[in-house]
């Protein structure tokens, strides 16, 4: 099993979190967002190989946060909490 590090409870097993995104893909603000960057906004993914930034919540403290992470061999480099790095939901 692998160890996640919550910015507010420390290390914790992979299982007590959820993956809630890419970071930094803000949402469209307003109603009059054209169908076109809504769209963009809900189904276009960068997926990059190597190195990410991710939000992910704890379900435990129901915290999110932001985890960097390798998409290659899951090795995760550390986590902060939202608002001291790219901001996102």
């Amino acid at each position: 099993m692998q160890l996640f590090p919550c910015p507010f409870c420390g290390p914790r097993e992979e299982s007590e979190f959820h993956y809630g995104g890419e970071a930094g893909n803000l949402r469209p603000d307003g109603s009059d967002v054209t169908a076109e960057r809504w769209a963009g906004y809900l189904h276009m993914r960068d997926n990059p190989k190597g190195p990410a930034r991710e939000i992910w919540v704890h379900l435990t403290c129901g915290e999110f946060f932001a985890m960097s992470r390798d998409s290659v061999n899951h090795k995760v480099s550390g986590s902060s909490v939202l608002g001291e790095a790219e901001h996102g939901r």
